[in-house]
């Protein structure tokens, strides 16, 4: 006859019932969207408020507001899945995440750093040169900007850079800043 079970064996054999747990519904609030038309365009005219302003005029126009294109990041994944290539990944990451290019009616301006704290702006008067340089068969591109005192100005990774980089031109040629080559 097999021996009597203990209190130890038989309290592994019968867990114990589970403790009793409540669950009330906590009511959400409520999320408003955004019109689609507006968030999805990279291209937006907006006016911003003209304190500041140099010349005294209207509004400030806002041509182009947004980040590197996503195309440059998903290649940039896609490689980076090579050792090879894992450092030039890391920097696309870092462009799309950190990056953010404006080109206004009086201004040109690139924020980056995590928070956005680094920002540099510049006028269309101290732009000389506009060079663009076409990147994945033309879907995105480079833009650098040549200014009055000998700097050069990357954008990369740049959507509609051809529209940007004309828009850019046009308006140092209305300051009169724009050399001809």
């Amino acid at each position: 006859m097999p021996p009597p079970p203990s209190a130890a064996v038989s309290s592994i054999l019968r867990p114990k019932t589970p403790p009793d747990f409540s669950f009330r519904t906590i009511p959400l609030p409520q999320i408003r969207r955004a019109a689609a038309g507006a968030a999805s365009s990279r291209l937006v005219l907006a006016r911003a408020d003209s304190s500041g302003a140099a010349r005294g005029e209207g509004a400030e126009t806002v041509f182009f507001d947004g980040g590197a294109h996503y195309g440059d990041l998903a290649a940039n994944l896609l490689l980076g899945l090579t050792l090879l290539w894992l450092p030039l990944t890391l920097a696309a990451v870092s462009r799309a995440f950190i990056l953010r290019y404006r080109f206004t009616s009086r201004r040109v301006t690139v924020v980056s750093g995590l928070s956005g704290a680094d920002r540099t702006d510049f006028p269309y008067s101290s732009v000389t040169s506009v060079v663009v340089v076409p990147r994945f068969i033309g879907e995105w591109g480079d833009i650098i900007i040549t200014l009055r005192d000998g700097t050069k100005v990357d954008l990369r990774s740049v959507p509609r850079f051809r529209e940007v980089a004309d828009y850019c031109r046009s308006m140092a040629a209305a300051e009169g800043s724009l050399v001809t080559q």
